[in-house]
Parts: structure tokens; sequence; C-alpha cells
């Protein structure tokens, strides 16, 4: 059985997860929804050509609410509050905060109210 992750926040730590899940736990951990302010078209474009991690190898589009990466689609939501963030709605099982806000039990236990 896969285990779902979602990710809160597609900066430099959210987007090297992904491609860490994807090169060495693709059969193991798969990432279904992706908590970022920032709009689909700018979250695909920043993980296909990351500055600092160089070039992504596999495919990576953009849709109207989520990416696609590697022929497996991502939702991709925008919710400021993880409260809110709907995890429950993807089957996510394990949340990957990093967006360096919550970084406290209490404050990232928010994300539980959306599991």
């Amino acid at each position: 059985m896969t285990t779902k992750i979602g990710i809160n926040g597609f900066g430099r730590i959210g987007r090297i997860t992904l491609r860490a899940i994807n090169q060495y736990h693709s059969g193991e951990l798969e990432v279904v929804a992706i908590n970022d302010l920032t709009d689909t078209k700018t979250d695909a474009h920043l993980l296909k050509w990351d500055s600092a991690y160089g070039r992504y190898s596999g495919t990576v589009e953009a849709t109207d609410g989520a990416i696609i990466v590697d022929s497996k689609e991502i939702r991709v939501l925008s919710e400021r509050n993880p409260g809110n963030i709907p995890w429950q709605d993807y089957g996510v099982d394990i949340v990957i905060e990093s967006t360096g806000l919550f970084t406290d039990g209490s404050k990232a236990a928010a994300h539980l109210q959306g599991a």
C-alpha cells in the first residue's frame, strides 16, 4: 500500500522533498496534494528548473489546480491557514510542513483539523 503525502509549502524544501520521494521512494510514497500560494504554472516551472538542484529530469506540466509530474496528477491547493487544508479529501496519511511558518507542535497541529 502506498503512503499518501501532502506537502505544505512548495519552496525549495517542498520541491526537493517531492524530488526525493519520486527518485527514492516512488513505490512506497506518493505526493497527492501540495498546498502553496503560488500558481500552478510557477510551481511547475520552479520544480522543472530549480536554480540550486538543477533541472528535473522527469516531465512536469501545469494544469488548472494541479501539476502533473511524471504522468501523475498532484492537486495544488492555496490555503493560508493549515486548518483549512482538506487533506482528508485526498487521503493524505502524512503532511510535510515545509513553509517554515508552523515550526512547533501547537502550530503544526493545525494540519490535523483538515485531516
